[in-house]
């Protein structure tokens, strides 16, 4: 069983299952490698990884204009 490529998970919450073995994920914005042992923030809604929180929030931000609409309103 290879496991030095890209994995296939299914996003849960607070976990995920892997669908087929690998080391890493793609992060669904920057395209960054993730190795599985570092993945910390992805989205169960539309089944992404992220890189990191900052990448993460600006996901959520452009699939949410209500959310982007009312940070800018603070």
């Amino acid at each position: 069983m290879d496991i030095s490529g890209e994995a296939r998970l299914r996003y849960l919450d607070g976990d995920f299952e892997v669908l087929k073995p690998g080391a890493f994920v793609r992060c669904a914005v920057t395209g960054e490698a993730i190795p599985l042992d570092m993945l910390r923030y992805w989205s169960v809604a539309r089944q992404e990884p992220y890189a990191n929180a900052s990448v993460s929030l600006k996901r959520e931000l452009e699939a949410d204009p209500r959310l982007a609409a009312s940070i800018k309103q603070r």
